[in-house]
């Protein structure tokens, strides 16, 4: 299949250089003279290299169709994160690379959705917001009143996060995993 560049999505999955990659990033760019463009930020689903790329947005781009399917993470190793398809119980691995950080906000058992192609891993769609507890933090001092003031605090996972200073231990909180940040309290 194929479309012009100037359809491109965040998401989608397409053949640059005649490997898989997806776009991170489009934006519609017109320099008022010449043709519009599309710059576009896209990530190699094997390597997980990221690359900025711009394309005519009349340019013909040929797109890769996926199917996602909800899996159950299982565990990672050094390489790898490891997923389970509920429903076959087939098990897939999908480099670190290219899961990317999120992968340190992920509790074993959760589900998630994996991008397949031909039957084989091409990404993670990372929850939004997960909730995950607070396991050590230092505690607030008193008198520490300054607006918007943070403190580090490591997740259950064993991630560390900057959080306000009126989250304690054993408190839930939100994170958006793939920045990183602190979205609410539980």
């Amino acid at each position: 299949m194929s479309t012009y560049a100037g359809n491109l999505k965040k998401g989608e999955f397409i053949i640059h250089q005649s490997e898989i990659w997806q776009i991170q990033k489009s934006e519609f760019y017109s320099p008022g003279k010449g043709s519009a463009l599309m710059r576009t930020k896209i990530k190699n689903v094997k390597s997980g290299k990221n690359i900025d790329y711009t394309y005519k947005s009349n340019e013909s781009v040929e797109t890769v169709d996926v199917n996602s399917i909800e899996m159950q993470y299982l565990y990672k190793d050094q390489e790898f994160a490891y997923f389970m398809d509920e429903q076959s119980y087939n098990q897939y691995q999908v480099p670190l690379s290219v899961v990317g950080r999120a992968i340190e906000f992920f509790k074993e058992g959760e589900k998630m959705f994996v991008y397949i192609h031909d039957d084989q891993p091409l990404s993670v769609r990372a929850p939004l917001s997960v909730t995950l507890k607070i396991v050590q933090t230092e505690d607030a001092v008193k008198g520490d009143t300054v607006s918007g003031a943070k403190k580090e605090a490591e997740l259950e996972t064993g991630v560390k996060v900057m959080v306000p200073l009126f989250i304690k231990v054993g408190e839930k909180i939100s994170v958006n995993p793939e920045t990183g940040q602190y979205t609410g309290r539980q």
